[in-house]
């Protein structure tokens, strides 16, 4: 792989994009954020294993004692998820239980639009909590960015990060195909070229010149023979490959500070599985993938937070299919080389009918804000947290200091 700095770049590319990538990394760290599309079910992945009203509500899709991954003597992780319990014990995975929106909805559509907006309830919020992020730390430090500075992995830019903020979307670094939101996925010259003469609608918002610029110094990376580092053993599929191409992207020196990707599969509604199964299936490829992306990025993975999200959690007494049905509170993860790991934050509110929500979920004792405000407010530097979540009156003082900063 042909790294960006070397001969194959011209020294004009190098002065012009790279002096603007070197000025944005400069500033602050990287910000990853993940989907979890379809409601994951939160009590099987970090598991109340000490908590005796978990067994009973969940006769046969329980995650046995003797099988799970003790974290603490209290929670532990599905035996799926393995490849996170040497991050969890070096310090650089913490997980949140009991987090979640404050919007009742149960639907998949309009829970995922107020997580992706950062403003639950409301569905007139016409950006992403992550643009806006991007823009709060514009409030406090300016400075060049480059065509990369937010990217997803995607034909389209997610609601996450639409706004204000130049936003790309890459459907795979190896086919150069990028567009922008709402717009087919094009080889990267011409979605490029197409967008600098359509300078009213350009998804770029005129970064002109640099923009082709940073498209070569792209390419000059060479994506379709990259290598990932040693140990960095990535699962096959599009959640796998998207983690890769993310960590490449990182490693490039292309000036990314924000970047998103999700996965799917995530709607248990029949036949769950416990050990094994649907559940475990999807958790295999989440851990592994996230993990091979930690790996990967070696030395440089001290300057990477990751978060990872979904709409809501899964009923906490399993349904007669075998499955779970749409809950409430659930669990987020987060990585990170500034991460005090190793600990599972956030109140836990019990599991007895009478602790549940509408005597049938988990509650939430955590807003999901306070986990992603932290997050943008120490890796991004946004201090502007009503700009990032307008209407939440989220105050420092709110969050669980699970980030160091």
């Amino acid at each position: 792989m042909a790294l960006v700095g070397t001969s194959v770049v011209p020294a004009f590319l190098r002065r012009s994009v790279l002096a603007q990538a070197t000025s944005a990394q400069a500033q602050g760290k990287k910000l990853v954020a993940i989907f979890q599309r379809g409601a994951a079910d939160g009590l099987n992945i970090v598991v109340p294993h000490a908590e005796s009203s978990y067994y009973q509500l969940r006769p046969t899709i329980a995650i046995p004692q003797n099988q799970l991954i003790d974290l603490d003597g209290f929670f532990g992780l599905h035996p799926a998820m393995q490849s996170f319990k040497p991050l969890f014990d070096q310090g650089h995975l913490a997980m949140v239980q009991a987090v979640g929106s404050p919007d009742t909805t149960r639907s998949h559509f309009d829970a995922q639009d107020y997580m992706e907006s950062g403003t639950p309830g409301v569905k007139a919020t016409p950006d992403g909590w992550l643009n806006r992020a991007l823009q709060a730390e514009d409030l406090r430090r300016a400075g060049s960015h480059t065509a990369f500075r937010a990217v997803a992995l995607g034909s389209q830019v997610p609601r996450t990060l639409d706004g204000k903020i130049a936003a790309v979307a890459v459907s795979h670094l190896q086919d150069f195909a990028v567009a922008g939101k709402s717009a087919n996925a094009a080889p990267i010259s011409q979605a490029f070229e197409a967008m600098y003469d359509d300078s009213v609608d350009s998804v770029l918002h005129g970064t002109g010149q640099e923009t082709f610029e940073a498209v070569k110094m792209l390419k000059a990376t060479d994506p379709a023979h990259y290598r990932p580092g040693p140990g960095a053993n990535y699962p096959n599929g599009a959640f796998g490959e998207g983690m890769k191409q993310i960590a490449q992207l990182l490693k490039a020196n292309l000036g990314v500070e924000a970047a998103f990707t999700g996965i799917g599969g995530w709607d248990t509604h029949q036949n769950q599985g416990s050990v094994n199964g649907q559940l475990a299936n999807c958790l295999r490829d989440f851990s592994q993938g996230i993990s091979a992306f930690w790996t990967d990025m070696g030395n440089d993975a001290e300057n990477v937070v990751l978060v990872t999200m979904s709409e809501f959690g899964r009923t906490a007494q399993q349904n007669g299919t075998g499955g779970t049905d749409h809950g409430h509170a659930n669990v987020m993860f987060v990585l990170g080389g500034t991460v005090k790991g190793g600990k599972v934050y956030g109140k836990w509110p019990g599991m007895a009918t009478e602790q549940l929500y509408q005597n049938r979920d988990l509650a939430i004792t955590t807003d999901f804000r306070q986990v992603l405000g932290e997050a943008a407010y120490k890796t991004l530097g946004a201090r502007n947290l009503e700009l990032v979540f307008p209407g939440s009156e989220l105050k420092t003082t709110q969050f669980l200091n699970l980030v160091s900063g």
